[in-house]
């Protein structure tokens, strides 16, 4: 037990002093560009989906 604790204790150490962070502002600019961008191919997927959608609902419609 002893040696988990010190192992979390040194992962914490190890984040606080020798990790690079991103500066606070530059993180929430690419917050936003990653928001954007998900929501953008979301649409954009259900958009294709939608269409593949009706055309094989057609497709089915058309041989029955």
């Amino acid at each position: 037990m002893a040696g988990l604790v010190k192992y979390i204790k040194e992962s914490f150490e190890e984040l606080k002093n020798n990790v690079s962070w991103t500066p606070w502002p530059e993180a929430q600019k690419l917050t936003v560009i990653v928001a954007v961008f998900s929501i953008i191919f979301s649409l954009a997927i259900w958009g294709v989906d939608t269409v593949f959608s009706k055309a094989v609902k057609a497709y089915f419609e058309m041989i029955h």
